[in-house]
């Protein structure tokens, strides 16, 4: 169990080889690293299964291995242009998740890998962006100069990256951090960070390309990697409205716009969020969640109704197909702007 998802298992992976198994995509929501909120959104589940299916399947097409064996429709596992009804549950192949030891805020990657040989999920969040918005923790732990600008600082306004940066974070640590290529090296086990970094380019490629289909820029996301007999091949979900970040004529279309919005309405708890990450790195402890005084409170029904129509809306367009009951992606989008 994840925040948003499920997992089913049906046939466990070993040492050398694959399990089978599914997501089962919800309709929660995380922001902030929180977990599980108290609303749900209806069909984001079936719009995250379903954008992540339609990925899956193209960038197999392309040569990139991924863990994607198909959409589950009446219990058969059949491809994505096989169903007529948003799928909410994906089948894919399980590798193994060792047991990642910590003291205080000290992880043991050693022993992580010491029970992984050569099938394991790797422990990173490979990161790619397009672009650097104001407020992208990149402008405060690089410079312009680093990624080809000629700025002598970071301007106000989002700047357009000329060649995508891909950062390397951690995966499985209470709260995520960013790496040195030689930390991710290391931590990667026998997983090459050099192919790690090619895959990530290719998928952002690929992602880019087909939002720019339904006039939607793509300005960053993530990818994570499973490790199997000397091949790292795509794992979790690629490119969906809550792990990438989308924009339609500069309006956020993903999970971003309802964070923003938790920034407007609930500073409180979003003060109270970043003060407890604060506090526990200083007290060097890994659960920050223990120290947060404030619990978010539920979205007004309006608002839940936009989120909704932007999540279908926008894969509708993404997927160029209208299998959710949505407004077009530009009604969409001029309501969740409106909120």
């Amino acid at each position: 169990m994840t925040s948003v998802k499920e997992f089913r298992v049906e046939r466990e992976p070993t040492p050398d080889s694959l399990g089978r198994g599914s997501f089962v995509f919800t309709d929660d929501y995380s922001v902030f690293d929180w977990g599980k909120m108290p609303d749900t959104i209806p069909d984001k589940g079936a719009s995250l299964c379903t954008m992540g299916a339609f990925n899956f399947e193209r960038l197999e097409e392309e040569g990139i291995p991924t863990h994607y064996r198909g959409v589950v429709s009446d219990g058969e596992v059949v491809p994505l242009s096989d169903v007529t009804e948003p799928p909410t549950e994906m089948a894919i192949d399980l590798t193994q998740v060792p047991n990642l030891p910590r003291e205080g805020r000290d992880y043991d990657y050693d022993l992580f890998h010491s029970g992984a040989d050569d099938n394991y999920l790797i422990p990173l969040e490979i990161v790619f962006r397009n672009s650097v918005p104001v407020g992208s923790s990149l402008r405060r732990r690089t410079d312009p100069e680093d990624h080809g600008l000629d700025f002598p600082e970071w301007p106000d306004g989002a700047v357009q990256l000329e060649e995508p940066a891909v950062e390397f974070s951690t995966k499985f640590e209470e709260s995520d951090r960013y790496l040195s290529r030689s930390e991710a090296d290391e931590i990667a086990g026998k997983a090459d960070v050099d192919e790690l970094e090619r895959i990530a380019h290719e998928v952002n490629d690929f992602v880019t390309r087909q939002a720019a289909k339904a006039d939607l820029t793509h300005e960053d996301g993530k990818i994570e990697c499973l490790y199997y007999d000397g091949e790292i091949r795509v794992a979790d979900v690629v490119g969906t409205f809550d792990e990438n970040r989308f924009t339609f004529h500069g309006q956020q279309v993903s999970k971003e716009s309802i964070r923003q919005y938790h920034k407007r309405e609930q500073t409180e708890w979003v003060d109270a969020v970043r003060d407890a990450k604060v506090e526990a790195k200083e007290r060097d402890v890994a659960d920050w969640k223990s120290l947060c005084s404030v619990e978010p409170q539920p979205l007004p029904d309006g608002v839940i109704t936009a989120a909704r129509d932007l999540y279908t809306a926008g894969t509708n367009a993404y997927v160029d197909r209208d299998l959710f009951d949505a407004p077009s992606l530009e009604d969409a989008v001029m309501a969740i702007k409106n909120l």
